[in-house]
């Protein structure tokens, strides 16, 4: 992966960890407004989260690398979007858009940070569809994930 910087985003803990991962999926948005993208297409989406922290754990880590990868590039390599359950056709604010699927990512990597002791937190995912096109999701100060 090509080296990159990112947007940051301002906070008061000690530790910031960044993981970049990539991920191929296909996806089609099914509204008519989407144009082309009603059509089932791919992208190889690359994405970094920003996690941070006071804490480290037991081993050391704020966060194992490892599990932040099973939980996004694991979970959707290879797979159609529009087949998980996360999104669904028949509203718009969860069809598998790069905005939904950053937030998705997002509140999937919260609900896993949230059974950790050392209570880290998602501040940013940034999700690139395309070499000229990213989106990057940031939660509401306070707002603590959906799932």
């Amino acid at each position: 992966m090509l080296q990159q910087i990112y947007p940051s985003v301002a906070h008061d803990f000690s530790y910031e960890l960044n993981k970049d991962m990539h991920f191929a999926s296909a996806h089609f948005v099914p509204h008519e407004s989407a144009g082309a993208c009603q059509n089932m297409h791919g992208h190889t989406y690359f994405a970094n989260v920003t996690i941070a922290g006071d804490e480290l754990d037991e081993t050391g880590f704020l966060v194992n690398f490892q599990s932040l990868k099973k939980l996004v590039a694991k979970e959707f390599d290879h797979t159609l979007l529009n087949d998980h359950e996360a999104f669904d056709d028949r509203d718009p604010n969860f069809f598998p858009t790069t905005e939904v699927v950053a937030r998705t990512i997002y509140e999937r990597i919260q609900k896993h940070l949230d059974t950790l002791k050392n209570k880290p937190v998602c501040l940013q995912v940034f999700l690139r569809e395309t070499p000229t096109s990213y989106v990057v999701y940031r939660p509401k100060r306070g707002k603590k994930s959906e799932s």
